[in-house]
């Protein structure tokens, strides 16, 4: 069972294999996930500090390639499973957008239909 180490929160196990923008919910954080976790708000963003996938699903690369500026290092947790013990910083809160909710619960898998690569092979590669 992963442990997922939250901002400043207590330490959370969650169950392994769970979609990270929902491990982060259920662990009382209101990360934003204003699109409902299809990849396309990025209001899901994390940065990991230990335990970053070696893995990113094409939605999330293509995502990133169009609105991450150089240097910026986080990822969208929507895209994102918990299989292993993670520590990450969330960026975008509900409570701290002033938003009504931080949208609505993402599905239990990974949506789009996940097709998975290896993050560094993808490093520097467009489609």
């Amino acid at each position: 069972m992963p442990t997922l180490h939250i901002d400043d929160q207590e330490p959370c196990d969650v169950d392994d294999g769970k979609r990270l923008v929902n491990a982060i919910t259920d662990c009382g954080v209101d990360v934003g996930h204003r699109c409902g976790g299809q990849a396309n708000c990025t209001t899901c963003r994390v940065r990991f500090r230990e335990g970053e996938p070696d893995v990113m699903t094409r939605a999330e690369h293509e995502k990133l390639d169009q609105v991450r500026q150089d240097g910026e290092t986080w990822r969208l947790s929507c895209q994102i499973k918990a299989d292993c013990s993670m520590r990450v910083e969330t960026v975008y809160r509900a409570n701290e957008q002033d938003w009504d909710d931080a949208g609505p619960r993402p599905a239990p898998q990974v949506e789009p239909e996940a097709e998975w690569f290896d993050r560094e092979a993808l490093a520097g590669d467009s489609y």
